[in-house]
C-alpha cells in the first residue's frame, strides 16, 4: 500500500537549519508530484512547496521562499526540504503529500498523506 514517511523534525533555534525527508513505498515514486504542507495549532494547513514527478519544476509559498528547498531522489524515493533561516512562525507540524497530476501548493489536490512530523523553533 502507498505510504508516506516524513523525519526529520525536531528543536532547532532561531535562524538554524534542518533537513526533512519524506520517504515513500508501496507505489510507483516517480509517477507522483510530492508536496510540502505544515499546519500550525490552530491554523489552516498551509502549501510551503511542491515538485514535478521529474524534479524539474518546483514552487515555492512566498512565506518561505529563498529560505527553503525542495528536492527529490527518485532512486532513493524520498523528497528532501531543507529548511534554512528558520523563524519561530514555522513552528508547525509538516506534511508531506503525493498526487498523479501537476504539483501544486493547495492541500486539497492531494490524495495521500504522512503522518506528519513536528518542527519547532525555540530558543
Amino acid at each position: 500500500q502507498l505510504q508516506l514517511v516524513e523525519s526529520g523534525g525536531g528543536l532547532v533555534q532561531p535562524g538554524g537549519s534542518l533537513r526533512l525527508s519524506c520517504a515513500a513505498s508501496g507505489f510507483t515514486f516517480d509517477y507522483y508530484a510530492i508536496g510540502w504542507f505544515r499546519q500550525a495549532p490552530g491554523k489552516e494547513r498551509e502549501g510551503l512547496s511542491c515538485i514535478s514527478q521529474t524534479g524539474s519544476r518546483t514552487n515555492y509559498a512566498d512565506s518561505v521562499k529563498d529560505r527553503f528547498t525542495i528536492s527529490r531522489d527518485n532512486a532513493k524515493n524520498t523528497v528532501y526540504l531543507q529548511m534554512n533561516s528558520l523563524k519561530s512562525e514555522d513552528t508547525a507540524v509538516y506534511y508531506c503529500a503525493a498526487r498523479t497530476r501537476v504539483a501544486t501548493l493547495n492541500p486539497s489536490d492531494y490524495t495521500y498523506w504522512g503522518q506528519g512530523t513536528q518542527v519547532t523553533v525555540s530558543s
